[in-house]
């Protein structure tokens, strides 16, 4: 068995599409475009080419995108005052704090970063009553990468009512969320983290396995039933040649692009897991690309709730 490719860039391409007319909307009869605010503090060299890429992309879509900086010395305040000043914005529909936060703002800087920013313009779906909007399964503005996720297993039409489906990984960005979204389109969900006993196990019985741990081809095929449809939300950079020479061996192409680069971007899922799967995003190609486009979505949606439907 080869599994087929869930293509990610496609699915979002074809959600571009869509947004296109309604961008164009809004603009016309509001008189400004959809507007994004995005925070970055530091210089995470992660950090910048994900916030290049969401500038990119929301300029393409005719989306205002403005970046706000910060330097990495500046205050847990400094920043707070940020987010309430495009909380007040008027050209500002979203905001987004790009994440992680440099680690001497404190443990609980996220957090307090998360909650301050207007439920109404937060477009990632990290404020506490967006959470519990979506516990109770009435979201308003939902996390990018798992709504991104339903977004593909439901055109792909990839059946969820009546499905096992296993997430590995508990965080609130996209473990929790993920589960949620499932549960509410009627999967039996189980979550799996660091204490699960016989991990592979449970996850072998998963219909639709959903991994999300940030651990480099950490799901080998026997983690997956003959059959199963894999998500994978991993993306790591590796530059360890053993590492890569134990998901790729010399003389793959991506072997071959290792040798080239020095490093290469992964996901949480082995190679191998292509050989029983049914079904499989690809890293990198598959779900980052959903979350991008989630995010415009996520904006545009804010900014017409924002003007009173306008659009």
């Amino acid at each position: 068995m080869s599994a087929r490719i869930l293509d990610g860039t496609a699915v979002a391409g074809r959600i571009r599409a869509e947004l296109a007319p309604r961008v164009a909307a809004f603009a016309a009869r509001a008189g400004r475009p959809p507007g994004l605010g995005i925070v970055l503090v530091g210089d995470d060299p992660a950090s910048e080419i994900y916030v290049r890429s969401k500038l990119k992309s929301a300029g393409e879509a005719g989306l205002r995108a403005d970046l706000e900086r910060l330097p990495a010395t500046c205050s847990l305040g400094d920043l707070l005052g940020v987010v309430d000043r495009l909380n007040r914005s008027d050209a500002h529909d979203g905001i987004l704090v790009q994440s992680p936060l440099p680690a001497a703002m404190g443990p609980e800087a996220e957090r307090r970063v998360f909650d301050a920013v207007d439920p109404a313009k937060d477009v990632d779906g990290f404020h506490p009553i967006n959470v519990g909007r979506l516990v109770q399964n009435r979201p308003a503005l939902v996390a990018c990468t798992p709504s991104g996720i339903i977004e593909m297993l439901e055109r792909e039409r990839i059946p969820i009512a009546g499905a096992s489906a296993v997430v590995i990984g508990r965080s609130d960005i996209v473990g929790k969320p993920m589960a949620l979204l499932l549960l509410h389109r009627h999967a039996t969900v189980t979550i799996c983290h660091s204490k699960t006993r016989d991990l592979a196990g449970v996850a072998s019985r998963a219909d639709i396995l959903v991994s999300a741990i940030g651990r480099p081809g950490f799901v080998t095929r026997e983690f997956v039933r003959p059959g199963a449809v894999v998500v994978d939300v991993g993306i790591t950079s590796i530059s360890d040649r053993e590492t890569v020479e134990r998901m790729f061996p010399p003389g793959t192409k991506r072997w071959e692009t290792f040798e080239k680069r020095g490093a290469l971007t992964v996901g949480d899922v082995h190679p191998n897991v292509a050989e029983v799967a049914g079904a499989l995003t690809p890293v990198p190609g598959g779900v980052g690309p959903l979350t991008i486009v989630m995010l415009l979505r996520n904006t545009l949606a804010a900014a017409e709730a924002r003007a009173g439907g306008v659009g």
